[in-house]
């Protein structure tokens, strides 16, 4: 026999936090689809359904649920914070790192090599330890490109 689902009941304020954050539209598209879900939800709409309208599978309709559920209406609708590694290099570094780049290059080389930038923040204390593919990630953040003909990334 087929489990029907049951719709979720949303409070009052829920409704009109849900309502106010989909008026807005300056949040981003993931929290704006899980709030018009949880809405869909609380007006009694079957999951299969909503799973079609916003192209999502069923699982994340139920696990959407299943969060808002057993921890409320904020973690449903906001990821929590994912594990990783934190950045090793602020910004004040990475604004170093970039003005060393464009700064000369030192005797007896032409130009800077990532390598050279490299061991050279490292010389200057500008962290502990870096690899030139790190150094390549910084750099490419920056819009700067002393090659190119035109103005900016558009090459306008």
């Amino acid at each position: 026999m087929a489990r029907t689902a049951q719709p979720i009941k949303l409070s009052t304020v829920e409704r009109s936090s849900l309502t106010t954050l989909l008026r807005r539209g300056t949040t981003p598209a993931r929290v704006q689809t899980r709030a018009r879900v949880l809405d869909l939800l609380h007006r009694g709409h079957h999951p299969n359904e909503i799973a079609a309208t916003f192209s999502l599978s069923v699982q994340t309709i139920f696990n959407l649920k299943r969060r808002y559920l057993a921890e409320g209406l904020d973690a449903a609708l906001i990821d929590r914070p994912r594990s990783g590694q934190p950045c090793r290099i602020d910004g004040a570094a990475r604004a170093k790192i970039t003005a060393l780049a464009c700064s000369a290059a030192p005797l007896g080389h032409a130009r800077w090599t990532l390598r050279l930038l490299a061991d050279r923040a490292i010389e200057l204390g500008l962290c502990d330890a870096i690899s030139h593919s790190t150094v390549k990630e910084v750099l490419k953040k920056t819009l700067s490109n002393r090659t190119a003909n035109g103005r900016g990334a558009s090459g306008k």
